[in-house]
């Protein structure tokens, strides 16, 4: 299982990757794309062409994860937000859920994970 904490990098690639490659295909998309390291511990999220499917790479210290979420009907809308020179952004946990249940992502406010206790 995937664990996500508020520490956790997550980024999100800007353009399409080929679905056909397995791990060491997206994992080689990490390091030309996203300019990181596929084995730092940080979850990688990747679109493909069409636009109806994410796929999330994480790596737990033991082995890679490889989840992929496939829409029944339509698209993801909202994949955007990007500065026009970042081939990727870094998003927290709260937009990444955000982004995998269709809302849009780019709008949401940062969430306070740590608050001074009064």
């Amino acid at each position: 299982m995937i664990q996500l904490t508020p520490h956790m990098k997550i980024w999100v690639a800007k353009e399409p990757i080929d679905f056909r490659c397995g791990i060491d295909g997206t994992s080689a998309a990490c390091r030309r794309v996203i300019e990181q390291d596929p084995m730092s511990g940080a979850l990688f999220i990747f679109r493909n062409r069409i636009g109806n499917m994410i796929r999330v790479l994480g790596y737990d210290g033991q082995g890679f994860w490889l989840a992929t979420k496939r829409l029944s009907k339509g698209k993801f809308r909202h994949w955007g937000g990007f500065p026009q020179d970042a081939a990727s952004v870094t998003v927290d946990p709260h937009q990444l859920h955000l982004l995998l249940v269709g809302a849009d992502w780019t709008q949401a406010r940062p969430v306070e994970y740590w608050r001074k206790i009064a």
